[in-house]
């Protein structure tokens, strides 16, 4: 038994989400064991680590229908919020984990959790690293961004690629990952810390400041002036208005995500679509869910890049779930630099 901690979501957001609206509460004594009457496979995990991803706030608005742009199901206020995370197994009856496994799934904002479907959780395979990478460079984040370069982009050897939110998560390895194939690649953040990061910690040819920019058509033709053949989408709104007019024919531009507009009621409008068909753009959108079955490649390609030193990865951690919250809304506000992590538990 254990008294247990979690952080619940209080009421639906509506517009910019703010801290109160989440919740740190202390639960009375559980079992630390899978429900005897349970007819069906399940497992108790204990939870190390959690992942923020922007995709979080989509789930805290209450949606009458399931969404389609969503492939999770709502927040449920008074329930434990849910994201990716790393976890290690206290009891199984599933028969591919057991008790001492270390696994990354969806799992609770709490400090353990009773998994019912443990199908959808993947084994750790290299616990010889920090196990924290299975929130980001090894789980889902990683994973995303090797989607959507690799088989969604088709990118070439020496092609121009831009990458906004870059400093992110997922950006930070775009850009790697477009130069280790050898091409040109420039990405955007809103501070300049983060902007010299880009250039001095993760090798990209060139940054700029977003923020400082009055005209990001311009700023898109002063660092491309032939144009971009691969854009990774992570902001929307008038950054993919001012990349529409500066890609070169049958250009790529693979969506991962559109965080400036998650916090709006109504979207911005994308101007710009008319070029879509003269320049034979190929826009695409993808979810990691429809390619689990080529994460062991992938896996085992990102572990050879970090040991090999060829993939620099930077982790943004707060310690505690009672932090929790205040990191979550952080990735709204632009404080993060890196993939940001909540340490639950070292062990």
């Amino acid at each position: 038994m254990a008294t247990m901690k979690k952080v619940v979501l209080k009421n639906y957001v509506k517009g910019k989400p703010k801290e109160t609206y989440m919740e740190v509460l202390t639960t009375s004594a559980i079992p630390l064991k899978v429900p005897e009457a349970s007819n069906e496979a399940a497992m108790v995990v204990k939870n190390l680590y959690l992942s923020c991803d922007p995709y979080m706030r989509l789930l805290m608005t209450k949606h009458d229908e399931p969404p389609e742009f969503s492939y999770l199901s709502d927040f449920v206020p008074g329930e434990a919020i849910r994201s990716y995370g790393v976890c290690k197994v206290i009891e199984s009856t599933y028969p591919n984990f057991k008790t001492g496994d270390y696994v990354w799934g969806i799992t609770g904002w709490e400090e353990y959790s009773l998994i019912t479907t443990p199908e959808i959780f993947i084994k750790i395979n290299h616990p010889e690293l920090p196990l924290s990478y299975y929130t980001g460079i090894l789980g889902m984040t990683g994973f995303t961004a090797y989607l959507g370069f690799h088989e969604v982009a088709s990118p070439k050897k020496g092609e121009y690629v831009y990458v906004s939110a870059a400093a992110g998560a997922v950006g930070q390895l775009v850009g790697q990952f477009a130069k280790l194939m050898g091409c040109y690649v420039v990405g955007s953040a809103g501070s300049d810390e983060k902007v010299e990061m880009l250039k001095s910690k993760f090798g990209f040819d060139d940054a700029f400041n977003y923020k400082k920019e009055a005209n990001l058509t311009l700023a898109l033709k002063r660092f491309f002036p032939q144009g971009i053949d691969i854009y990774f989408e992570n902001v929307g709104g008038a950054m993919l208005d001012a990349v529409l007019v500066n890609m070169r024919v049958r250009g790529r531009i693979a969506v991962c995500g559109m965080i400036s507009q998650y916090n709006l009621d109504n979207p911005e409008p994308v101007y710009n679509t008319i070029v879509i068909t003269p320049k034979r753009i190929r826009v695409e959108g993808f979810f990691v869910f429809d390619h689990f079955p080529s994460y062991g490649t992938f896996e085992e390609m990102a572990v050879s890049y970090i040991k090999e030193n060829k993939i620099t990865y930077v982790e943004d951690i707060v310690e505690g779930l009672e932090n929790a919250p205040g990191a979550l809304i952080g990735l709204y506000e632009g404080r993060n630099v890196g993939k940001q992590v909540v340490v639950v538990s070292r062990e």
